[in-house]
């Protein structure tokens, strides 16, 4: 099972850069030129609190320039939650009007297992940057004895800025998935949700994402992705129909379950052959239907990502068989 070993390498097309510790440099590097990550590898380092490193940042780097930030590690990610880290960005967004891109929980497995990192509301931070192009968040809620734990939230909003929303886990509350497809994201261009398995909380049925299928609050989406999930042949059932196709570059429907009869949906259903890149890695899909799908795509030039074909024993087309590609199995 596959997890996050590295933090982010880049935002908004910077590359990150980790603020100082007390007492280095930041060298000349241009306040806009990069994306700042607040927040140390842990253990690695003296812990300092996050919000006094950010309090430094805030103090030391000339912000008002600054237009993409990177949340990590912040004190007890498995018993605390983001809402601090909120806070302190929300209290400094008069110092903050060029920021354009906000990732919250750039946290790697290693320092805090995925499934275990809290999130809270993070809506305000949409409301208090207007402008913001960008946002991205990764979160699990559950504590240490596997308890679904946490307050993240996401409730319906309008943001006629944002380009880009991902929000990765591996068990994502229906609440959230909710709130995002019933959200007015007029100049979305790029949603990724990562919704997780019902083995590790997750609840949501296809019929939750109806109102992002359907396109009509997102006229501008030409990426979406729809993937680490154990009900992947049923969304490909119903992205085989749904009208927000028509319009995207890319479909990602990775990461999951998916097995012969998702690709049977794809195959007999609407067109695919205006996509750019249709992304399926990490799937159960049998050899000829693997064939079937590049057979029918490839020669209109569409890029089909199957990733490494498995083994005939390792094809899985029991469903129960399946995994989801970042989960929490070896979590805890």
């Amino acid at each position: 099972m596959k997890c996050f070993d590295n933090h982010l390498e880049e935002l908004f097309g910077l590359p990150a850069l980790l603020f100082p510790q007390t007492g280095e440099a930041a060298g000349t590097v241009e306040p806009a030129a990069v994306a700042w990550r607040i927040g140390y590898p842990r253990w690695e380092v003296d812990e300092e609190l996050w919000n006094e490193t950010f309090d430094r940042f805030c103090a030391e780097i000339d912000v008002t320039q600054v237009r993409a930030l990177i949340a990590g590690n912040w004190e007890d990610m498995e018993d605390t939650d983001s809402s601090e880290v909120v806070a302190a960005l929300l209290a400094a967004r008069e110092q903050l009007p060029a920021l354009r891109a906000l990732f919250l929980g750039d946290i790697t497995e290693e320092e805090c297992k995925f499934s275990r990192i809290h999130q809270s509301d993070v809506s305000p931070l949409l409301a208090a940057f207007p402008a913001l192009e960008e946002f991205g968040m990764r979160a699990g809620v559950r504590d240490d004895q596997g308890q679904t734990g946490g307050t993240q939230q996401f409730p319906a909003l309008r943001h006629d800025a944002l380009r880009k929303l991902i929000v990765q886990s591996c068990e994502l509350p229906y609440d959230i998935v909710r709130g995002v497809a019933a959200s007015d994201l007029p100049a979305l261009e790029h949603l990724e949700l990562w919704l997780g398995s019902e083995e590790y909380g997750f609840r949501c049925e296809v019929t939750d994402l109806e109102d992002i299928l359907s396109g009509t609050r997102l006229p501008r989406l030409r990426h979406l992705a729809l993937s680490n999930s154990d009900l992947q042949d049923d969304i490909a059932a119903a992205v085989a129909s749904a009208p927000v196709v028509a319009q995207l570059e890319v479909l990602d429907l990775s990461k999951g379950t998916l097995g012969d009869e998702g690709a049977a949906a794809l195959l007999s259903g609407q067109p695919l052959t205006h996509l750019k890149k249709l992304d399926l890695h990490h799937n159960f899909i049998s050899k000829p239907f693997r064939q079937r799908l590049r057979e029918t795509l490839e020669p209109a030039g569409v890029h089909v990502n199957l990733g490494t074909e498995k083994s005939d024993k390792d094809e899985r087309n029991t469903h129960e068989d399946r995994y989801i590609c970042l989960g929490a199995l070896t979590h805890w």
